[in-house]
């Protein structure tokens, strides 16, 4: 062979081997991309991940607890008569066939009435009648325009106590957090008997005759 072809071939090899290596060198690169990448989009996933778990947490460590509602067997039915109810306001029982009209009350309310309200789903938040005026006017802003029932009660053993059907929870005060934890979970709740039934069209007392 003659010194020009051995200069050509050695020529080719020298390319060869420097094509080689620049694509070991281009694969190597794409590799600590990919890892970089993969990384990063690893680091992204556990960052979503340990928001997502944070605000699962805080958001159950900021519902208060319902462990304090005692829930009671009542009877339903239909009386013309009173009735002597084993709570202290009632949370159910028989009841007056017509139901007391959902709303905000200044004056106590019959009994019969409210529980019939009960039965169709409604919560009564009741207070006692020296609650200072800046609580019950927090109880009136507070409370849902629907299915609730808001009056004064005398001799209750909590400044503030919400009733369901068969469920009651004696609060500490119109801040207390958890009325609107308890308004959220029964009224309309899975306890109620006659869920969607009118919550007007009933009693007004302040227009009945005394």
């Amino acid at each position: 062979m003659s010194p020009s072809g051995s200069a050509s071939r050695r020529d080719r090899e020298d390319r060869q081997a420097r094509i080689e290596q620049m694509r070991r060198q281009e694969q190597r690169a794409d590799r600590r991309r990919a890892l970089l990448l993969w990384g990063s989009a690893g680091l992204v996933v556990l960052a979503i991940a340990g928001a997502v778990t944070w605000a699962v947490l805080s958001e159950r460590a900021s519902v208060p607890s319902l462990a304090d509602v005692q829930t009671f067997s009542v009877e339903q039915g239909h009386v013309e008569t009173a009735v002597s109810y084993a709570q202290t306001p009632p949370a159910g029982g028989q009841h007056n066939p017509v139901w007391l009209n959902c709303g905000v009350y200044d004056k106590p309310v019959p009994n019969e009435n409210a529980v019939h309200s009960l039965e169709h789903g409604a919560v009564w938040v009741t207070y006692r009648p020296d609650l200072p005026a800046a609580d019950v006017a927090k109880l009136k802003s507070d409370i849902p325009d629907t299915y609730m029932v808001l009056s004064p009660y005398p001799d209750l053993p909590a400044p503030v106590v919400a009733s369901a059907w068969g469920k009651q929870l004696r609060l500490t005060g119109a801040d207390d957090p958890r009325l609107e934890a308890f308004i959220r979970t029964y009224r309309q709740g899975p306890q109620t008997p006659e869920p969607g039934a009118a919550c007007t069209g009933g009693l007004d007392p302040s227009s009945s005759s005394s």
